[in-house]
């Protein structure tokens, strides 16, 4: 986009990686020439490894006994999805290539030998000591909630806080939605007539919890309600007064 706004830290790969496992509602596995898609089934371990709650006649547990042991046999894929209607949707995509072990409750246990995150800004190979050791965002299985709330009950606030974005980021803009939000800060999706891109509003500290967010949230608002009305936006009132 040209954006001039500056980025704050972010969450590294393997936290961004565990926030998608710990968020994501549904995994897709390939096995052994199988294929099921899993919704609710999943949970994930401290160090990382996922459990499977699946059917006693599901052909994934026939693949996990049949596979050689400690060789990757199996792949999980997940989407991270924009809980907030805008377009393309999906924010990224994971991928863990391993093995499953039969536990005892009929759960399958899968360790990941390799582990691939694709984000808009490209795919990442993320180390497996880092990804075990990585906690996800504190903000990530709240994050859909706090988002919606925010794009369907305070879009005054939503446009309010497009004045801490640079002019020339809000040129042509038709919609901004909130796309993102993490201990860090939040993402605004910025959409045009036939493209889109988007602005980080980094936090002055990061938020631990929900109270913390709600916090900084306030400081971010205050800060906007200090900033004058970009020109871009500006404009585009003027426009569509008209």
């Amino acid at each position: 986009m040209g954006d001039s706004q500056a980025w704050a830290a972010a969450p590294s790969a393997a936290e961004r990686a565990r926030s998608v496992l710990a968020a994501a509602w549904s995994c897709a596995v390939t096995a052994d020439s199988c294929h099921e898609e899993l919704v609710g089934a999943h949970t994930v371990t401290e160090d990382g490894r996922v459990l499977l709650d699946v059917p006693e006649d599901s052909a994934l547990v026939t693949a996990a006994i049949c596979a050689p042991r400690g060789e990757p046999s199996a792949v999980l894929e997940l989407a991270d999805v924009a809980p907030v209607p805008v377009r393309k949707r999906i924010r990224a995509r994971l991928w863990l290539s391993g093995w499953f072990t039969p536990e005892e409750g009929g759960k399958l246990a899968f360790r990941a030998t390799r582990v691939v995150l694709r984000q808009p800004s490209g795919a990442v190979v993320v180390d497996l000591d880092e990804f075990a050791a990585a906690a996800p965002d504190p903000l990530a299985t709240a994050e859909a909630r706090l988002l919606t709330h925010l794009a369907d009950c305070h879009p005054d606030a939503v446009e309010r806080l497009t004045r801490l974005v640079d002019s020339d980021s809000l040129h042509g803009a038709v919609r901004v939605q909130p796309l993102a939000v993490d201990r860090h800060g939040l993402t605004l999706r910025i959409e045009r007539a036939r493209a889109h891109g988007d602005v980080r509003l980094p936090f002055h500290r990061p938020a631990d919890d929900v109270g913390q967010l709600t916090e900084r949230m306030h400081i971010l608002l205050a800060q906007a309600g200090a900033a004058t009305c970009p020109r871009a936006l500006q404009r585009q009132r003027a426009d569509g007064d008209g």
